[in-house]
């Protein structure tokens, strides 16, 4: 008799439910399949950017105008950006989340809605890092590798209009 082949799909069947009301946070942490190896990173700082040199700096430059526009959006929409304290680990309720709820609830209560507060922070994240391999002076050939790297994260909070009555 041999055995039957599942997936996760059959396993998780009727065990696991998702039912969303509202979503009040939402994280996107994207996924990239085509930049999970070095060289799939230089095919893409190339061929897709334009690029002649995949040169580690770009990866700055592009950090850098990501940056720059979510100011420039936060100075054009009055939105404030929040630097958050490291969290007391003496108490068991410090949660950075409870630093920015004043301020949703503020834009709220005067009727503001969408993006109302940017925090930003700091976490350790996997990253590609580059360096130049080479060994002759004035030549350049560079090697991306993944490594644990404190990276800055910008979070976006918005109050969002309430679109039935009674439900939170």
């Amino acid at each position: 008799m041999m055995a039957s082949v599942v997936n996760i799909n059959d396993v998780l069947d009727g065990h696991v439910a998702l039912d969303v009301e509202c979503v009040d946070r939402m994280l996107l942490n994207a996924y990239a399949p085509s930049l999970q190896i070095g060289g799939q990173v230089v095919r893409c700082l190339t061929g897709h950017l334009g690029n002649p040199v995949p040169s580690p700096a770009l990866f700055s430059q592009i950090g850098n105008r990501f940056v720059r526009d979510v100011k420039a959006f936060a100075r054009a929409n009055r939105v404030p950006i929040l630097r958050l304290n490291k969290p007391d680990r003496s108490r068991w309720d410090d949660r950075g989340v409870d630093h920015v709820h004043p301020y949703v609830a503020a834009a709220e209560a005067a009727g503001r809605f969408g993006v109302v507060a940017i925090v930003s922070t700091q976490e350790f994240q996997w990253v590609f890092s580059g360096r130049n391999r080479s060994t002759t002076p004035g030549v350049v050939s560079f090697d991306f590798t993944r490594s644990s790297h404190r990276v800055r994260h910008l979070l976006l909070l918005r109050a969002r209009r309430r679109v039935r009555p009674g439900v939170p």
